[in-house]
């Protein structure tokens, strides 16, 4: 496969809709075997795919993704950004519709064009989180890899790898 082009957003989203149905036998197929060893094999390819896949050659998470703020995520952004937690809310915050603050509006106001964050050290938990795929007990998580693997080369990657290791056609 060429990695290259998973970077590119139209084709890696067409890629991940196509493997879709796969992707969600292969966890399926993983949450019912329940390995013992697949924190470490997540971990593996988590580190694996980090080395191939470079954050900033992408930025499909902060330009389409947007993110929960929590009240610490509040807290932190405020006081890195010098203003009040109130004047950062007016700022940059709405609230969803699953009454949780989300930014106002997509790519994420901090995104550099050259997909470097401005506020990387304080940046929101769910940035920080993101992609999911290095968590402990990762078969609760690995639901997520799914959705995640539209948007994220690397968790796309990692779904290909399983399917591998799991002799999943």
């Amino acid at each position: 496969m060429n990695y290259e082009k998973l970077y590119n957003k139209e084709y890696l989203q067409q890629l991940a809709y196509n493997e879709q149905n796969n992707h969600k036998k292969l966890v399926a197929k993983i949450k019912k075997q329940k390995p013992k060893q697949f924190d470490y094999m997540m971990a593996e390819y988590h580190g694996e795919a980090f080395e191939i896949f470079d954050c900033l050659k992408c930025g499909n998470c902060c330009s389409g993704l947007g993110p929960r703020i929590m009240a610490k995520d509040i807290e932190k952004l405020s006081k890195k950004l010098k203003v009040k937690e109130q004047v950062f809310i007016d700022e940059y915050l709405i609230i969803d519709e699953d009454s949780d603050y989300v930014f106002k509006s997509m790519p994420c106001p901090f995104l550099g064009c050259d997909n470097y964050c401005f506020v990387y050290e304080q940046r929101p938990k769910a940035c920080s989180d993101f992609p999911h795929t290095n968590h402990t007990k990762m078969l609760k998580h690995i639901s997520l890899a799914v959705k995640n693997s539209s948007t994220c080369p690397a968790v796309f990657y990692i779904l290909e790898k399983l399917k591998e290791d799991f002799l999943f056609d």
